[in-house]
């Protein structure tokens, strides 16, 4: 897969793993004219879901944290501009927060060689022009403008999944967990999204660069941890017609499995804790801003009430005002009745 980043924006060519190169959420290119992206859903991607071609103009994409993979061919890159949701019910894939350094490097490597396809099938087209002729070095020579334009991305995209599929105790997909453990590892990250996009650590008043390597470690900890859980737990199921000694013995072992899940349990109530924490930083945030917006705005306030003193200095002059339109009043209405006809 192509190389992503866990930050605000992903390249726009290329294939990325969600969760392990690019975070949910929705996302904005500026030119998406001609170009098209799928989404990979469902467990292990086998539901895709695309778009094309896109019109001119910019283009939005929602990636749920659900999704196995997004795939992208756009002129432009892609920025994140809102994201995913709290109303997340599935956790999202988990990788080794190392892996994408190890990575990275593999697919860097093998860039030169790609570049070299386009050379090597174009060097075919010339070498058999002597005896296939004009057409198959014209036929060669679209060949290797199509290799030039996809097999960058395609084969680092292949080479890349390839490296990760080797590597496959190193990341957590949803689908390895049961039900108990996707419901700890959906509240974990929950408290981690939390603290991440928090604004007082968006704003550096947390220690920012120690919660960019700390929580993701954490969530890969708890990820791993209940990864062995559910598989565990699944191997001591009681069957019914367990014999009695059997049963002794896979008592045991549950006993052992319920203190890993209480452990665990209290790991991820100490993210949430931290999280809450985080919450009421930010309340206390917005409220000392709000209270700093106001004291700005106290002059106006004042000039507000200093005005009073006018009101009140022209009430006399209303009051004379009212008195003579009531005079006023008085004299057309004598008018009036002298002007009528007698009867």
């Amino acid at each position: 897969m192509a190389s992503g980043t866990r930050n605000e924006s992903i390249p726009g060519v290329g294939t990325y793993f969600v969760g392990i190169d690019i975070a949910p959420g929705r996302y904005r290119c500026e030119d998406g004219r001609g170009g098209w992206w799928v989404r990979f859903t469902g467990p292990g991607g086998d539901e895709p879901v695309g778009s094309w071609p896109l019109p001119a103009g910019p283009a939005e994409i929602d990636i749920s944290p659900g999704d196995f993979a997004f795939e992208t061919h756009v002129r432009t890159s892609w920025r994140r501009v809102a994201d995913a949701g709290t109303g997340r019910t599935e956790p999202r894939p988990v990788p080794d927060p190392t892996l994408r350094a190890e990575l990275d490097p593999l697919v860097r490597r093998r860039r030169p060689l790609v570049a070299v396809a386009p050379f090597t099938v174009l060097g075919a087209g010339f070498a058999g022009m002597p005896v296939l002729g004009a057409m198959w070095l014209l036929g060669m020579t679209m060949l290797a403008a199509l290799v030039a334009i996809g097999s960058p991305t395609f084969f680092l995209d292949l080479h890349r999944a390839h490296e990760l599929d080797k590597r496959r105790d190193r990341f957590v997909m949803p689908d390895e967990l049961d039900e108990e453990a996707r419901s700890l590892l959906t509240r974990t990250q929950a408290a981690v999204d939390a603290v991440r996009e928090s604004q007082v650590n968006r704003e550096g008043m947390l220690e920012r660069a120690e919660n960019a390597l700390v929580l993701p470690r954490e969530e890969w900890e708890v990820a791993r941890t209940l990864a062995r859980q559910s598989r565990l737990r699944a191997e001591v199921a009681e069957p019914e017609d367990e014999l009695p000694e059997v049963a002794a013995a896979l008592r045991g072992l549950r006993e052992k499995l319920e203190l890993s899940v209480a452990a665990v349990t209290r790991r991820v109530e100490a993210l949430e804790r931290y999280a809450e924490r985080v919450r009421a930083a930010d309340e206390v945030l917005r409220a000392q801003r709000r209270v700093a917006d106001l004291a700005e705005r106290a002059h106006e306030y004042d000039a507000l009430l200093a005005e009073t003193v006018r009101d009140d200095m022209a009430l006399p002059e209303i009051e004379r005002l009212t008195g003579r339109s009531e005079d006023v009043l008085r004299v057309l209405r004598e008018r009036l009745k002298e002007s009528a006809p007698d009867e």
